[in-house]
């Protein structure tokens, strides 16, 4: 389970109160994810707060002065419509709170359950809403680096070393070379917006085929929209033994395209878009592989399915965007 940091009932109790929600009736630990610890807490509720929230302990890789970047960007898109959660912000009106020496934030809880093997019409339907994510952040007044573009997957992979790598997986050391190959491009005059940039389908929820959320943003970043698109594809499209789904990858294009259609120099860009994207969760798969504890209650992800994915990006081509 995801929950490195444990807050005991009178912690969560105390720190629930800060909050206009009512007090705490239940709060369970979320199993997913490897960066932070969540909970499902359920509330009596009060004003127009809603009874279910999930509380935030960042952990890893979160820089506490990008907080108010992700945090405001999830109360600027749901003021615009788009299907993601509220931040509930303090009685001090503070978007988060420290807590053991750790920040913390409440956001509201979204009804929906992740696809585990979306079908084309959720993908879909995913296409398009994170099309109109990029086209209402646009006029999102605050920016934020990305901090794992290319350049810093390739500066991970090396940090693990080819000799760690391959305890991982004998092939995998072959990614570095491509990694530094991916940082020497220039994609900056590609179209930009706020990006998701780890639009997983465990980061969508859905009644059906409709998406009733987005959620995750704490990878969120200024960059290219093709880039975000890339990756969403490189996620969702392939079945479990890593073979790709053409219907699924269709629909999703065809979908964001609906919304926003691709500029000429995203489309000849995006085949090596969608290798940088796999290789961004090559290298923090392969970091998080080699550095997470043994005794932590996290399930390690593998690096190898996403080398596998971008070896099918390197073969195909441009083929991917026509589906």
């Amino acid at each position: 389970m995801a929950v490195y940091t444990h807050l005991g009932a009178e912690d969560l109790a105390r720190l629930i109160a800060h909050y206009d929600v009512g007090d705490v009736v239940s709060a369970k630990g979320i199993a997913e994810g490897v960066s932070n610890s969540n909970w499902l807490v359920e509330t009596t509720g009060a004003r127009d707060s809603g009874t279910r929230f999930i509380l935030t302990l960042y952990e890893r890789r979160i820089d506490y002065a990008d907080l108010p970047y992700f945090l405001d960007l999830l109360d600027h898109l749901s003021a615009k419509g788009c299907p993601v959660p509220r931040t509930m912000h303090d009685r001090e009106g503070a978007s988060f709170r420290i807590v053991e020496g750790k920040a913390a934030a409440l956001i509201e809880f979204l009804p929906g359950v992740s696809p585990t093997r979306p079908t084309s019409a959720q993908a879909r339907a995913a296409g398009e809403v994170l099309a109109r994510l990029h086209l209402a952040a646009r006029d999102f007044p605050r920016t934020r680096a990305n901090a794992m573009d290319f350049g810093a997957s390739a500066a991970i992979l090396a940090a693990c070393g080819a000799d760690r790598l391959a305890t991982i997986d004998p092939a995998l050391p072959a990614m570095l070379d491509h990694a530094r190959t991916a940082a020497a491009l220039d994609l900056s005059a590609l179209p930009q917006s706020q990006t998701h940039t780890d639009l997983f389908p465990d980061n969508v929820l859905m009644l059906g085929e409709r998406v009733t959320g987005l959620i995750d943003f704490y990878f969120a970043c200024t960059g290219p929209m093709a880039f975000d698109l890339a990756v969403t594809h490189a996620a969702w499209c392939f079945d479990a033994a890593n073979a790709y789904r053409a219907d699924c990858g269709a629909a999703l294009i065809a979908g964001y395209q609906r919304v926003r259609p691709l500029e000429p120099a995203e489309c000849a860009l995006f085949p090596a878009l969608a290798k940088g994207a796999c290789l961004r969760f090559v290298a923090s798969r392969a970091e998080d592989w080699l550095d997470t504890p043994d005794d932590a209650l996290v399930t390690r992800k593998d690096p190898m399915q996403f080398v596998q994915r971008w070896h099918f990006y390197d073969k195909s081509g441009a083929a991917v965007l026509a589906g």
